[in-house]
């Protein structure tokens, strides 16, 4: 028996038991995920793994390397939901899961993986989950990022972080692109892509229309991508950039992560859109005002991280969804040309290693 099994109770390298991901489910949170599912295949190449995803982020499992299936299960977040969650339970015993990674700390995340059987729950102290998790880790507040808490859960109990994870990928084959652009009518041009949206509208910046404007006058295609909610401020920018802006928002995620992977830049508010943009290679900027790149921002990197440095700002991040402090200078002293400047840069730096 290796280190692994030694440390783990259950499963050495040859063991060929699936493995279930328990996963957050906001969209930049579910991307991240596959940071986990690739530290659990270097751990053990032999055993597949699924994820459990809601109807909306579903669409993301199909374009995950290394993810053998998504179950999907709409539960909801106010109740118990006691019919679904023994439906689940029942689903799940029936596929012999070896090994359960529950990333949430709340109680409700474990109950199906226990009335499972699953042999083996991992997941950090919280939430009165005892007989729920039977392997506990401790530490979780030591740990300094997101990442590092969910993909930690991947590793033997006890072993160091490593200097960098691996990235989350995402893989999309280049004839759907092709027949994307086709079934909405675009063209093979170089676009920029705006996600205008997020979680908090305090995370909004609120000057992609003049940006569209100012990208449709240098001659740029411009998409605007989101979610319903989006939509609104999609016919803005559409308003005001003219003929040269298409609003590809809608009910669909594929839809989007389709957008990203054609764009030849990204510009993203720091939500689930620029964790796609990232993951799929596409050259992406995040602008961040209220929350910490350090945090928050893609393990894949972004082509450009844009703050405002006029000033310095004492409330600086707040990670508050709404701002009660300085009139949200954080992101209003962030200029449209600012941004459509980096993003030419960048746009340049790209079609120069194309032509190297």
């Amino acid at each position: 028996m290796n280190i692994d099994s030694q440390l783990s109770g259950h499963a050495d390298r040859d063991d060929t038991s699936p493995i279930l991901i328990i996963p957050y489910m906001w969209i930049g949170d579910f991307v991240r995920n596959h940071t986990v599912v690739r530290v659990l295949k270097e751990r053990w190449p032999n055993r597949p793994v699924d994820l459990l995803t809601t109807s909306l982020c579903a669409p993301l499992v199909d374009y995950m390397p290394g993810v053998r299936a998504g179950i999907v299960r709409d539960l909801p977040r106010g109740r118990l939901a006691v019919s679904r969650q023994l439906s689940l339970a029942k689903l799940l015993r029936e596929r012999n899961y070896g090994t359960a990674l529950v990333l949430p700390r709340t109680w409700k995340a474990a109950i199906a993986p226990a009335l499972a059987g699953i042999p083996e729950r991992v997941g950090f102290v919280g939430e009165f989950r005892f007989g729920l998790i039977n392997r506990w880790r401790w530490g979780e507040k030591k740990l300094p990022r997101f990442i590092d808490k969910n993909a930690a859960l991947a590793q033997p109990d006890g072993a160091p972080l490593p200097p960098e994870w691996p990235v989350p990928q995402l893989r999309v084959p280049a004839e759907e692109i092709v027949r994307w652009r086709q079934a909405n009518g675009l063209n093979a041009g170089t676009a920029v892509a705006l996600a205008p949206g997020s979680v908090g509208v305090s995370k909004r910046w609120t000057y992609y229309p003049e940006a569209a404007r100012l990208l449709v006058e240098r001659g740029l295609e411009v998409w605007v991508v989101g979610g319903p909610a989006e939509k609104g401020l999609a016919q803005e920018i559409v308003a005001a950039g003219g003929a040269g802006v298409r609003d590809l928002t809608g009910n669909d995620l594929r839809n989007g992560v389709l957008a990203m992977a054609a764009a030849g830049v990204a510009i993203s508010n720091d939500s689930g859109l620029m964790h796609i943009a990232a993951a799929l290679g596409t050259p992406t900027m995040g602008i961040f005002g209220p929350t910490s790149p350090y945090l928050w921002a893609p393990l894949n990197g972004l082509a450009a991280t844009v703050i405002q440095d006029k000033s310095v700002l004492s409330c600086q991040p707040c990670q508050s969804t709404i701002c009660k402090m300085n009139d949200h200078r954080c992101m209003r002293d962030i200029a449209a040309s600012e941004v459509v400047a980096i993003a030419q840069r960048v746009l340049g730096e790209v079609g120069a290693r194309a032509t190297t």
